[in-house]
């Protein structure tokens, strides 16, 4: 494999979250699990165009606006936290020749969990 493919990532992240947390298809179901990985993509594209313009604060504004947004659907902090940690390792998982766009996904990941930790820390 030589590409970043998305689509692949994001079924196995959205796999990865239903096994840590079997409950979600009984309290979500199927529409839940297509909303998850509607939302992964979401995050995809962000991370993209966060890459695109070479800047991680594109990225981490993002989470901390959606984070803004699902806590008001229930969902905590750590939801989404997990969801990224999940990103990282399917992107650490990719075999592709060029790791570059991996090690700037990765590390914007982790400025987003860093301010999401330290927002919910303050909250």
């Amino acid at each position: 494999m030589t590409e970043i493919n998305i689509h692949v990532m994001v079924e196995r992240i959205t796999e990865k979250i239903y096994e840590q947390d079997p409950s979600l298809m009984e309290r979500y179901g199927d529409k839940g699990k297509a909303k998850c990985i509607e939302d992964n993509h979401h995050h995809f594209k962000h991370l993209e165009t966060a890459y695109e313009l070479d800047n991680s604060t594109f990225f981490t504004d993002y989470a901390l606006w959606l984070d803004g947004i699902l806590q008001k659907f229930g969902m905590k902090t750590e939801h989404l936290v997990d969801n990224f940690t999940l990103i990282i390792k399917v992107l650490e998982e990719q075999d592709i020749t060029d790791h570059t766009k991996i090690e700037v996904y990765t590390d914007y990941l982790n400025k987003a969990n860093d301010m999401l930790k330290q927002k919910a820390a303050t909250t």
